[in-house]
């Protein structure tokens, strides 16, 4: 071989090197931005579990007060059956009296039968019973599903970080087995994000 076809090869080599260089930074910035999209998905993700925690909480807590005041309405609803039975006519038997104390203390407890129906269920309101255990259970279904997210979005920070590390140092130390290791973590790491955001698996 000649001296300016050693050169020549020389020259070949360095331009393939530089190119190569070139490509692998290319990934890096492309699994850089990938990052990003993967760690403001998996912030919202965890802020997401956090929020519907939270209202899942408060419309069980909602749901608690209500069922406590519906439970002392019908210890009001009980008491007023057994005076219904005894004050009245103890008082005054067949006497106006008595009329009147009956007729108030069947409109008083109509009014809390009411009031006990409406704790039930408040179709108008969305406040009874029934409409916030169903509230709670959509906000548990919401928070699982930003919890089973989480974790993907975690995996795949760290996987396309190692992978940006491996091209790093490929670009410094000429190592082409570190490029293919990097671009394949990369994949495997957009592959996690994807499932984060879909969840596929």
């Amino acid at each position: 071989m000649e001296a300016h076809e050693s050169h020549e090869l020389i020259e070949q080599s360095e331009e393939h090197r530089h190119d190569s260089k070139k490509w692998t930074a290319l990934i890096i910035s492309i699994m850089a931005m990938i990052l990003a999209v993967n760690n403001v998905g998996g912030g919202n993700a965890s802020k997401e579990a956090t929020r519907h925690n939270i209202e899942a909480s408060n419309f069980y807590a909602f749901y608690q007060a209500k069922s406590i005041k519906q439970h002392l309405l019908k210890l009001a609803v009980d008491r007023m059956d057994d005076e219904s039975h005894n004050f009245p006519i103890k008082l005054n038997p067949g006497g106006p009296y008595s009329a009147i104390a009956m007729q108030a203390l069947a409109d008083r407890k109509g009014q809390y039968v009411n009031d006990i129906a409406r704790y039930e269920s408040d179709e108008k309101s969305g406040e009874g019973k029934k409409q916030l255990l169903e509230k709670a259970k959509e906000h548990e279904a919401e928070r699982d599903h930003a919890l089973k997210q989480d974790p993907w979005f975690d995996y795949a920070e760290g996987i396309l970080q190692i992978g940006i590390v491996l091209l790093s140092i490929s670009i410094l130390a000429s190592m082409p087995i570190l490029t293919v290791a990097g671009g394949i973590l990369g994949l495997i790491g957009t592959a996690c994000m994807l499932n984060g955001f879909f969840l596929f698996a």
